[in-house]
């Protein structure tokens, strides 16, 4: 089943994620196949909040946590919180699960 990771970054650390945001993406890229979304927050204009959220295609607590581990954005301590949820797909893109 699923898990929504939520994470929150540190205050006054938009320079720290801007750093080390290509080292992100490409992490991201490596393993696009496990992403069913991710993306950062986002205030209502547009501006950065300052953490993110995934949904990874991932069956327990301990991969979806290995998996943020792995991320650059962890390795250069940007996260002052992270969440793990498990999470039931119902409807995705329009497609049905239940």
């Amino acid at each position: 089943m699923p898990y929504i990771i939520e994470t929150f970054d540190k205050p006054d650390h938009q320079e720290v994620r801007r750093a080390a945001r290509a080292a992100h993406l490409e992490y991201l890229e490596r393993n696009k196949h496990l992403l069913h979304a991710c993306g950062a927050k986002l205030a209502d204009d547009g501006t950065d909040l300052g953490g993110g959220l995934y949904v990874v295609a991932l069956d327990t607590r301990e991969e979806a946590q290995r998996f943020i581990e792995a991320d650059p954005f962890y390795a250069v301590g940007l996260f002052e919180r992270v969440t793990l949820t498990r999470w039931r797909k119902a409807y995705v893109e329009g497609r049905s699960y239940l």
